[in-house]
């Protein structure tokens, strides 16, 4: 008996078909039955379905003899399912890999559950969307097991039957059965859900479900939307059976109506001739079955339900086509509101620009505003330690207030202060460049950090890669670098490259890097802290996966290591600690497994981290492609491996000032095996790795002593002089209208 049936209905879906399939017996677990159903398919899908039955025999094939609908075609596989679990797929989607691994574990650790949904994400045919709505329910939900009394909110969870593993002797126990018609998702949903004792989550996705361009029922306009009515009717004729669920009918009754709303007002569903029909329906629907003491919940929605119940066609019809109106002029009055305080941001900027520029006043940001960190953040805190002062004041967006360290003065973008500041602050100090919308003042002296040793192709070096500049403007970029008057360096390599990709007029300032200082100086005690505070056992080795976004792939996150495998195949008394690129933290990329893997315990998912020396200080080996970390890490003078599988590809599509699989920090895989094999054996840490690692320090890490951020305050702003690891230039004598130096 396998532990998973996998039902496929099938229908007109060749051009997708065996991406689906390939997607099921691909999963790494190949404890599982496919049942596919051949809903009489006009095209060649039967056919395709006969060549895996011959060469899989863990595939079936039921031809039915006449065509019965989506549903019916998953009953019929049910009929057929022999696995402890049954999960539903629809042909035109497909498994991510990994899935059924991670089912197969999170069932063992809910001890078997009625019922375990996981995630998906949308596929639309130029690419793929973002986090599901449901994402954010399944993060909280954790480890637990509830049931839909105790917890109602998870009735909100997607409402489809592929994004779910019933327990089959559940789910046939209680003759759960798809009905005849579109929208049969609904009562089957709804029905396992207020039946099951134990539900279970699991915050993974699992299904990339796939927004056809053309062909999809659900989206093509016509009478058989109706079809919603009858489903409806029979999940309420079941509610009215059982006494004991009536409790539901109230959470259920506002889950229908919402649904019907939904439905009546996209155009590419209910057409301009059929709504009042529809409205009609809603309306007997709303009076049958509308439980005592209900109350529609609030927002807009909860509105349209009150409606429904004192509101004929026409009036609807009225008040929604005055909502529209109200939507409308509302986001006119938004468009003018914002140019107005566009209007009132240059003014406040101008004003602040006619008072003289403040000496001991230094503005500092870091990653577009994201919180103190970074470069920014270790110049900042040796200013306050030797020249308290010097004012810092931070720009950090809204949604990041909460980062910000208690003491830490600061300013939102756009506020009437954050103009004042950015207008009268001698010093701006910034690891990106500031908006464009900023003029800068004679006097004025712009410091550029950068965020580490450049790699990949940066700036004008990227005019001939389209797909790496895609979605800016590299004379944009440059005009903003034109207000740059000093770019920090830490080695030679990046001083060459700055000037050749930014053709702008600074100078060259070889301080270090001051993020770097704290691991030139070490830190134990700062470690030890961290892997406490990230649960990590102080006796472990732990091994720092830092991969970088692709420029080949939209959204820039592809799948090059086996995370969970990586993790076992380390072995006990390792733990993996893994930190995506920051611009894929909060796309689709951790809930294709690493937020799984993190809540069970596997590894350490650390991409919120808001100090990355934090991690590297923590670890004791990194791996990673060809992210910049690796030039910050070789100051710790520990292991690195780079993982170059993709090597080829990532240079042709990024472009890369030199080969770092010939001029590695450490030794090279080029496959998983090699990659797994250099930790199994040893080999990560042999003679080799260090004597790769030492002349990769000699070479990048040139200027980085551990006083980089002294060297910047003292050199750059106090204008004091300095020992230093190279040759740093003199601040250029003040030009006119500039403040001068404070000593």
């Amino acid at each position: 008996m396998p532990r998973f049936s996998i039902i496929v209905p099938v229908f007109k879906v060749q051009g997708y078909l065996r991406e689906c399939i390939d997607s099921v017996l691909g999963q790494s677990y190949p404890d599982l039955e496919v049942i596919a159903v051949d809903d009489r398919s006009p095209d060649g899908c039967g056919a395709i379905l006969d060549e895996y039955a011959a060469r899989d025999e863990r595939v079936r094939v039921l031809h039915l003899p006449e065509n019965v609908g989506l549903g019916r075609a998953r009953n019929a596989g049910l009929a057929q399912a022999r696995g402890d679990y049954v999960l539903f797929l629809d042909s035109d989607d497909f498994y991510t890999p990994g899935l059924l691994a991670a089912v197969a574990d999170r069932l063992s650790s809910a001890e078997d559950p009625d019922i375990l949904v996981f995630d998906h994400v949308r596929t639309h045919w130029w690419g793929r969307g973002g986090p599901s709505d449901s994402s954010g329910l399944l993060a909280r939900a954790g480890q637990d097991v509830f049931d839909l009394r105790t917890s109602p909110e998870y009735v909100h969870l997607f409402l489809v039957a592929w994004n779910k593993a019933y327990r089959r002797d559940f789910f046939q126990g209680h003759g759960l059965q798809y009905a005849p018609g579109l929208y049969e998702d609904a009562p089957v949903t709804y029905r396992s859900m207020v039946l099951a004792e134990r539900i279970a989550c699991l915050n993974r996705i699992g299904v990339e479900y796939r927004q056809r361009r053309q062909g999809a029922i659900t989206r093509t306009p016509g009478r058989r939307h109706f079809d919603i009515f009858p489903q409806y009717e029979g999940l309420f004729a079941f509610l009215q059976e059982r006494e004991d669920l009536a409790w539901a009918r109230p959470l259920l009754f506002e889950r229908a109506l919402d649904h019907m709303l939904f439905v009546i007002a996209r155009e590419d569903r209910v057409t301009p001739a059929d709504r009042a029909a529809f409205h009609r329906e809603m309306r007997a629907f709303h009076r049958r079955h509308r439980p005592e003491g209900f109350v529609p919940p609030t927002g807009p929605r909860g509105t349209e339900m009150r409606l429904l119940a004192r509101t004929p066609y026409a009036s609807y019809a009225a008040l929604s086509g005055a909502r529209g109106v109200r939507r409308i002029a509302g986001a006119g009055k938004r468009r003018a509101a914002q140019r107005l305080s566009a209007a009132a941001q240059r003014a406040w900027y101008t004003a602040g620009s006619r008072l003289p520029l403040d000496p001991r006043l230094v503005v500092y940001s870091s990653f577009h505003h994201a919180g103190v960190n970074g470069d920014p953040a270790a110049i900042h805190a040796k200013a306050r330690e030797i020249a308290p002062e010097l004012r810092g004041v931070w720009v950090v967006r809204e949604d990041a207030l909460d980062t910000v360290p208690d003491g830490v003065d600061h300013v939102v973008p756009g506020s009437r202060r954050y103009h004042s500041v950015m207008a009268r602050a001698t010093y701006w100090v910034n690891n990106v460049n500031w908006p464009g919308a900023l003029v800068k003042r004679p006097g004025q002296v712009h410091i550029q950090t950068h965020q580490g040793t450049p790699l990949k192709y940066m700036g004008a070096d990227l005019l001939d890669k389209p797909g790496a500049r895609h979605g800016f403007s590299v004379p944009r970029m440059l005009h903003r670098a034109d207000r740059w008057d000093l770019s920090l360096v830490a080695n030679r390599h990046s001083e060459l490259v700055w000037e050749r990709a930014y053709p702008c007029h600074f100078t060259s300032a070889r301080t270090g890097s001051p993020r770097n200082d704290v691991l030139v100086t070490g830190d134990a005690a700062r470690a030890a802290a961290v892997r406490a505070r990230l649960g990590i056992p102080a006796d472990h080795t732990v091994v720092l996966y830092a991969p970088t976004r692709r420029d080949y792939c939209r959204g820039g996150h592809v799948d090059r290591v086996d995370l969970a495998r990586f993790a076992a195949d380390l072995g006990a008394g390792h733990t993996l600690v893994v930190r995506l690129h920051p611009t894929l933290a909060t796309g689709t990329a951790r809930g294709l497994g690493l937020a799984d893997l993190h809540g069970r315990g596997v590894l350490v998912d650390a991409t919120d981290e808001p100090h990355v020396e934090d991690l590297m200080l923590a670890s004791d080996a990194l791996v990673t492609d060809y992210s910049a970390l690796m030039f910050d890490y070789a100051n710790l003078d520990r292991p690195i491996v780079v993982h170059a599988d993709d090597w080829g590809a990532y240079a042709a599509s990024r472009g890369a000032y030199f080969d770092i699989t010939a001029e590695s920090p450490g030794h090279v895989s080029r496959s998983y095996r090699e990659l797994a094999w250099l930790f199994a054996s040893g080999t990560w840490k042999d003679e080799e790795s260090a004597a790769l690692r030492a002349g990769f320090r000699k070479r990048f890490c040139e200027y980085d002593d551990g006083r980089a951020a002294e060297r910047v305050v003292r050199t750059l702003i106090l204008g004091e002089r300095m020992s230093a690891p190279g040759s740093l230039p003199a601040i250029p004598a003040p030009a006119a209208g500039r403040a001068p130096s404070m000593r």
